[in-house]
């Protein structure tokens, strides 16, 4: 019998497709306040996203400004002109979360590796719990608002970059993944989150979310309805 994992990939588009990409381009949204919090006020502009499937990199064009672009990875982010001038970077950029300025107020590099590592989580999953030192393993069902949703542990290994090494990922009965629970370490060492996805559409084969939002979760895994800490409106994706 296939795995609750195996029968998710299934479920979002299949893995014979996910390996025949190369790339994800998403025109998007987003907001909220964990980026109002730290003086980053984003909301209603749309961007476009490329999203790499083969490795941990995020291109965010039009960012901060119009005829610019921010390029995350791992170990580095930077900012560069359309012409590929580079006007600002910044090497271990998780590293530098570490200092006291951060819990006041991000600068442009810091928003830049927050949204970058974030939607290439966002954008890759299920099919990034199946990359190299992902352990997966499926525990209790989860009941909520009438549904039961299935649920997968899920342990990361330090060259992924992620909100925290241990997350929990919920899926309904179309095995679609309905929520995913994580404390987002960039941003507070305290922050507990529920992240819902709605609104699937199909994408040239792939499932994809259009609608998600973040709210806080309580000790006992329940969610509370506010604040929302981040939220995200899918535009169109594209397959390359």
């Amino acid at each position: 019998m296939a795995t609750l994992l195996e029968q998710v990939i299934d479920a979002h588009g299949g893995m014979e497709l996910w390996r025949s990409c190369k790339s994800l381009t998403a025109r998007l949204a987003f907001g909220g306040l964990a980026f109002a919090s730290r003086f980053k006020f984003m909301g209603g502009e749309e961007r476009r996203f490329e999203i790499s499937t083969r490795l941990p990199r995020t291109v965010m064009h039009d960012y901060p400004r119009r005829h610019t672009r921010g390029i995350f990875m791992p170990d580095r982010v930077w900012i560069e002109s359309d012409a590929g001038e580079i006007l600002d970077g910044r090497v271990s950029p998780r590293a530098a979360f570490r200092t006291f300025r951060h819990n006041l107020w991000w600068d442009w590099l810091d928003l830049l590796y927050f949204a970058g590592y974030a939607s290439w989580n966002y954008f890759t999953t299920p099919f990034l719990l199946t990359m190299a030192g992902v352990e997966t393993k499926e525990i209790e069902p989860w009941q909520e608002n009438g549904e039961t949703w299935r649920r997968l542990a899920v342990s990361f290994p330090e060259t992924i970059p992620t909100h925290c090494r241990e997350q929990v990922f919920y899926f309904d009965d179309r095995l679609r993944l309905r929520r995913f629970d994580y404390d987002p370490e960039v941003y507070a060492s305290w922050a507990k989150a529920a992240h819902y996805c709605s609104e699937y559409e199909n994408f040239s084969g792939l499932l994809i979310p259009t609608k998600r939002y973040v709210v806080p979760r309580a000790a006992d895994g329940r969610s509370r309805a506010k604040p929302t800490f981040v939220w995200i409106d899918v535009k169109e994706v594209k397959l390359e």
